[in-house]
């Protein structure tokens, strides 16, 4: 008799289905990006190609306003696969970068034209206001190339 009412309290089906995005990446190309929505958030997926992990990865710390190293900014093993939140930290806009077209600022990641703020490669501020890198969410590689978001 209990149960039903203690089973009402569990968050409903709408709101499960929010809390986590799931999304077979094995079409995006090497260079390119797809933007997935978590949580009403564009999530920012880019295959990032040899030039830009290494880009990323020879970045002195020391002139990062964030410091964080590149290894810290995606899952081990996945060095290729950059999964980051796509809102400014500045003032929450979203950022341009995903599109080939879009201009990706001077370190080749995200830009900010609300305000001028240019993340690099790995998703870290490298110039403007903002005042910290793009968020990184909860995420997992259920295989080589389906993602869970949350």
């Amino acid at each position: 008799m209990a149960w039903p009412f203690i089973s009402s309290m569990n968050p409903a089906r709408d709101v499960l289905a929010l809390s986590t995005t799931e999304a077979d990446i094995k079409s995006v190309p090497v260079g390119g990006a797809v933007t997935l929505v978590w949580r009403g958030k564009p999530v920012f997926v880019r295959h990032r190609t040899a030039a830009e992990i290494e880009s990323a990865v020879n970045v002195d710390l020391a002139e990062l306003r964030d410091p964080q190293p590149d290894s810290a900014r995606h899952k081990a093993g996945k060095a290729e696969w950059l999964v980051v939140i796509g809102v400014c930290t500045h003032l929450g806009c979203v950022p341009l970068g995903q599109k080939p077209t879009d201009p990706r600022g001077d370190f080749g990641g995200w830009f900010c034209p609300c305000h001028g703020s240019h993340y690099d490669t790995a998703g870290r501020i490298r110039k403007g206001p903002a005042p910290a890198n793009l968020a990184l969410p909860t995420y997992a590689f259920t295989t080589d190339t389906q993602l869970k978001i949350g």
